[in-house]
Formats: C-alpha cells, sequence, structure tokens
C-alpha cells in the first residue's frame, strides 16, 4: 500500500511539472547556473555556461551547444531565457543539463577564431586542433565534473552552431550519443550563405561579416557592432556602391574571412579544406539533421549534409527532417505560413514534439522509442501534408524532363523546331531584383514571394504548363539544363521554380491558423518553390572557370537544392530565367574577369539567347514523386 502511495505521489507531481509554466522564476527556483573555463589538449581555455538542475535524486543528461555568438548573458545569476521563452523549456522540464559554450577565439574565451575550421583527420601533436577536438575535451570534462550527470552527451544547434555540431559527430567521444546538425553552415562555396554555385551572395557576406568578422582586441562580454548602413533601401545602396572592390573599402583590412574570401575567387584548396561534407566518415552518434525547405541561409546544407554521411559513414544512424521553414523556424514561431502562404498545421510544433524532443529522449535518457522515427520526414507544400520515406531522396521517383518551348510553354515533349530560341539582354545597371518591395535588410519571406514583378520584366523569361489536370508532386533535386547564347564573355543564370495559383484562388479564411489576417490577393499568386543561381564561367568546373565564347551555343547545366512540394490539380508549373538576383546576389560585369577586383567600367550589357530547339533543347529535370 505505502508503494501504492509512493507511486501516486510521484505521478502527481510529474503531471503538476508538466503543467507547470515555465519562467524565470521557476527555473531559478529549481536550476543553478555555473561558468566554467575548460581547458582544452593545447592549454587553451574556452568559456562555457552550465544550467543544471537543482533534482539530485537521478542522474541527468548533457545538451551541449557550441556557438560563436555568444553563450550570454554572463554571470551566474543571469539566465538566458531561451531555457523559458522557447521550446528548450521542454528539456528543463524533463531535468536536462544544459550547457553553452563560447567557441574557440570568441566572445569570452581564449585563443583565435577560425571561420569553418578545418578538421584535422590525422592529429600527431595536441597543437593538431579543430572544432572536433575542442569538442571532444570539453565532452570530456563535462561528464567528469558536473554533478550528477548521467554520462550521455547530445549536441545540437542551429546555421553556425550547426556547423559545430557536424564537427562535433567527428569528435570520437563515446559519452556522445546523439547529434542534430539544423541549417548546418557546410559549404561556402557551392551552396550556403556566401556562395552559391559560384555566385557571391553579396548582400548576406557583406551585412554579416562587416560585423560579425570584427577582430575582438580580449576576451569580451559585447559584441561588435555592424555597418551602419547611410541608405536604407537596400537594392538602392547595394547598386550606387558599386563593384566589390568597393565593399572591401568600406569592410576595412581587419577583416580576415573576407580577405581570404576574396583571395580565393575559385573553387580551391582553401575552399574545399572547408566543406564539412568531406570529414564525414565513421560517424558514431546517431543523427537527426534538420532544415527548412525555405531557408534563405542554409537550404543546401541540411539536404546535402545528410547526402554526404549517408554516402561517406553508411552504418550511421542518420535521419533527415525537413519542413517548410525560413532559417531556424523549426524553433520558434508555429510554422504554419511564411510571407503569403500558408501550410495548413502547426509544423514547428509538430517537429518539436514528435521528432526532435523524442530523439533526444530516447538517445540520451532512454525514453520513448525513437527508432519509430522515419529515415526522412519531409512537409510538402502545396498538398500540405509530412510524408515518410526510407530514403531521401525517395525510391519512387521519375526523374522527368520537361521542356522549355516556343510561345513561353512547357511541354513534356521535346521540341522538333529546328531554330528556335527566347532572347533577353541583361542590363548590370538595372539589375533585376530579388523581391518587388524595397527592404532595409534581405527578408527570409522572398522564398515564398509572389514572382508576378519579375515575370512582367523584359530580362525575365517566362514559361508555363497549361493548367495541371492532376497533382504533380515533386521530391528531389531539380536540374536546370539550359544551352545558352551570350553577346558577351560570362553571365548568371538564375533558374526558378514557380507555382501559379488558379486566377480565383483564395484562402477560405482571411486568417490563418497563427490567427494572422492577410489580404495579399492570392489569386493567380506566382509562389517561388525553388530558386538558384548559376555564375556561368563555372558552367564546367567550379576549380578552373572558362570564358563563353560570344555568339556561341553552350550547355549551362546545374542543380537547384531539392524541393518538396505539390502543384495542386488546377495550379501551372512555371519556370523564369534571368541574369541577375539583386542585391540577393552580386552583380555579374559579363565579362570574364576577376569580378572581385572589377571596376565599374566593366560590367557591361549581355545579349542572351535561351535554345529550345531539336538540336538544343533546354529541359528542367523534375524529380517527379509517383
Amino acid at each position: 500500500m505505502k508503494r501504492l502511495i509512493a507511486i501516486l505521489i510521484l505521478l502527481s507531481f510529474g503531471f503538476l511539472l508538466s503543467a507547470q509554466n515555465i519562467d524565470e522564476k521557476w527555473l531559478k527556483e529549481n536550476y543553478y547556473k555555473r561558468e566554467y573555463k575548460i581547458k582544452m589538449r593545447d592549454g587553451v581555455s574556452l568559456f562555457t555556461a552550465a544550467y543544471m538542475p537543482k533534482n539530485s535524486s537521478e542522474k541527468h543528461p548533457i545538451l551541449m551547444v557550441r556557438t560563436p555568438y555568444s553563450c550570454g548573458p554572463y554571470g551566474e545569476d543571469n539566465f538566458t531565457s531561451r531555457l523559458w521563452l522557447t521550446y528548450w523549456k521542454n528539456y528543463v522540464k524533463e531535468n536536462y543539463i544544459i550547457v553553452i559554450q563560447d567557441v574557440r577565439g570568441k566572445w569570452m574565451s581564449e585563443g583565435e577564431f577560425v571561420d569553418v575550421r578545418p578538421f584535422i583527420a590525422n592529429k600527431k601533436t595536441k597543437k593538431d586542433i579543430d572544432e572536433a577536438s575542442d569538442t571532444y575535451d570539453a565532452i570530456d570534462w563535462l561528464v567528469k565534473n558536473i554533478p550528477f550527470n548521467n554520462g550521455n552527451v547530445g549536441v545540437f544547434g542551429i546555421s553556425y552552431p550547426g556547423f559545430y555540431s557536424t564537427m562535433a559527430a567527428l569528435s570520437g567521444h563515446p559519452a556522445l550519443k546523439a547529434v542534430s546538425p539544423q541549417a548546418p553552415v557546410t559549404e561556402w562555396f557551392l551552396g550556403d550563405d556566401f556562395h552559391h554555385n559560384g555566385a557571391f551572395m553579396l548582400m548576406d557576406a557583406f551585412s554579416f561579416y562587416s560585423g560579425f568578422g570584427k577582430p575582438r582586441p580580449a576576451q569580451t562580454t559585447i559584441g561588435s557592432r555592424g555597418f551602419d548602413f547611410p541608405i536604407l533601401d537596400n537594392y538602392k545602396f547595394y547598386l550606387e556602391t558599386g563593384p566589390i572592390k568597393n565593399f572591401t573599402k568600406l569592410m576595412g583590412d581587419s577583416i580576415k574571412f573576407w580577405n581570404d574570401l576574396i583571395a580565393h575567387p575559385n573553387y580551391d584548396d582553401w575552399w574545399k579544406a572547408r566543406d564539412a561534407r568531406r570529414a564525414c566518415y565513421n560517424i558514431k552518434p546517431a543523427m537527426l539533421v534538420v532544415g527548412g525547405t525555405f531557408d534563405a541561409e542554409d537550404c543546401y546544407g541540411a539536404w546535402n549534409l545528410y547526402k554526404a554521411i549517408e554516402q561517406q559513414s553508411k552504418n550511421t544512424n542518420n535521419k533527415i527532417v525537413m519542413g517548410p521553414w525560413f532559417h531556424g523556424g523549426w524553433g520558434r514561431g508555429t510554422g504554419s505560413y511564411l510571407g503569403n502562404v500558408r501550410f495548413g498545421s502547426h509544423t514547428s510544433e509538430y517537429y518539436q514534439q514528435k521528432i526532435e524532443i523524442p530523439f533526444f529522449d530516447y538517445y540520451l535518457r532512454g525514453k520513448g522509442d525513437a527508432t519509430k522515427i522515419a529515415e526522412a520526414s519531409v512537409f510538402f507544400t502545396g498538398s500540405n501534408e509530412w510524408k515518410f520515406f526510407e530514403q531521401w531522396p525517395p525510391k519512387n521517383l521519375n526523374n522527368t524532363s520537361i521542356y522549355l518551348s516556343e510561345k513561353n510553354k512547357l511541354s513534356f515533349n521535346a521540341p522538333t523546331t529546328e531554330n528556335s530560341f527566347s532572347y533577353y539582354t541583361s542590363d548590370p545597371n538595372k539589375p533585376v531584383p530579388y523581391t518587388s518591395e524595397p527592404h532595409a535588410h534581405r527578408t527570409r519571406e522572398y522564398m515564398t514571394d509572389d514572382q508576378r514583378f519579375a515575370a512582367q520584366r523584359p530580362d525575365v523569361l517566362v514559361f508555363e504548363t497549361d493548367v495541371l489536370n492532376e497533382d504533380l508532386t515533386l521530391g528531389g533535386t531539380v536540374t536546370a539544363d539550359l544551352f545558352v547564347s551570350l553577346s558577351t564573355t560570362d553571365a548568371d543564370f538564375v533558374v526558378k521554380v514557380i507555382d501559379v495559383f488558379p486566377d480565383k484562388f483564395e484562402y477560405d479564411t482571411a486568417y490563418c491558423c497563427d490567427g494572422v489576417k492577410n489580404n495579399y490577393l492570392m489569386a493567380g499568386y506566382q509562389m517561388l518553390v525553388r530558386g538558384e543561381i548559376m555564375r556561368g564561367k563555372f558552367r564546367n568546373s567550379f576549380e578552373k572557370p572558362e570564358a563563353f565564347k560570344p555568339g556561341e551555343i553552350t550547355k549551362v547545366k546545374f542543380d537547384l537544392p531539392d524541393v518538396a512540394h505539390t502543384f495542386k490539380k488546377g495550379h501551372k508549373l512555371m519556370i523564369q530565367i534571368q541574369s541577375s538576383w539583386f542585391p540577393l546576389a552580386d552583380r555579374n560585369p559579363q565579362q570574364f574577369v576577376d569580378i572581385y577586383h572589377c571596376e565599374e567600367k566593366d560590367f557591361v550589357k549581355s545579349d542572351i539567347k535561351i535554345y529550345h530547339q531539336k538540336q538544343n533543347p533546354s529541359t528542367i529535370l523534375l524529380p517527379i514523386l509517383k
């Protein structure tokens, strides 16, 4: 009887805890904070904040984030609000030990900071350090010194902390049981953040590194001040500032990574050493790679990190989750809409409660059964539903060519015309904007923005299907395979995959499931599903760029990051092609020159032809899901 009463008391306590509103007051009553300087193998100390439950009746798992963005607020009486204002409160309820660490060379940690520090496979001395070794040393200290830990460690993080999560997985520490790289920085020349297919993503690079990249004089709790933009309209500011060399002058000579970046204009060994995918072998912990299909920064990283682990470390328990999210959107908000487009449910909450928390609970606490989480959990927009697969890309794909055709048409039939092309003039002095409205900073909503503004421009080609008689679902990599000719020696090519809504379309209610009212005209909406840019001179090799021969028909073939979208019956599939996407990407001078050091006079117009004829059929390869 006493045992039954004890059980009932414990169950009641558990119910009260789960129902308890977690706030700062509750947290300080149930947790305490300690700050440590953990010494690495080469003698450098990393500043670490640990939030530990006061409950000493059982041992607790450690969940860790390594970050260049500060483990603050600093001081053992100052608690981070993430523990009660975000879904992290779910981990607090379960008495997780939460550890946040400033990476080497940032904020209160000692040492030199190196951007996307290369992984060292064969470490021979204690001076051979990388982010994997720092993680190993940190975990080793934590499990030996943090009281009441159960010896199980998990690491997760979004964006740059996603990169550090990947490096944690390479550490090889036996206590590390589960890792979740989320929107992980993976490859900064081919797809993430600062380059896409060799094209420089100017707006993000300049706005980020003008603050983040400033060297710190010493360990500090105060962040660097960013650039004070004199013009708030970003299109106007970036156009009037001119060529990249002018941005270099604004940046100054103290920001090392910017200087390194412009000193390596091609995909050389310096860039290859900073590709996180190259080291993804023999990974021991369970992996949960997470990303957003509408992530404006690191969409490439999540898809391609997962694929790299699958190829290089076949025995790793490796899973991927992709939802309809902006950068980090799965960790905040409900994920029910982005911009004008709605997704019909609280996708972020679903991910948190059904996937991430069960993942860490299983591998760190031995609770539940994370083996039931699918290999690939992917939310398909358009149909607005989660789909679950045994692999990604899915097995039941039919990679099908759709052809650019005369009269602005897309057709599944190959062209038979002998001489057919579409034509536009690309003027770098009047580049195509990436969005229709002026903004001070790059928006996250542009990833689903209405593209009607671009379709109206003479320097944007538009091709579309007839109205679809049945649903068309794409699940995987879209490939653009274009035949082009230029009047100059270089150009960029932007390909956009667009869902054209019916002319009488409207949502069932003016309010979405977050209670947000939107009066935007959705009839005929041209939703950007995926867009990508290719710097033409890299069409055959990212290592050895080649000039175009004016007037000569040339193939330009490149992949777009994976898509997961259903074009519903009654909609249309549209492809737009253009040669600038400004100021998202820098302007191509359209001459074969060193773009990082060229002059304003080097920017010239280019007459561009896209061919859709029998001998040169430009196509878009669609991953059609059966």
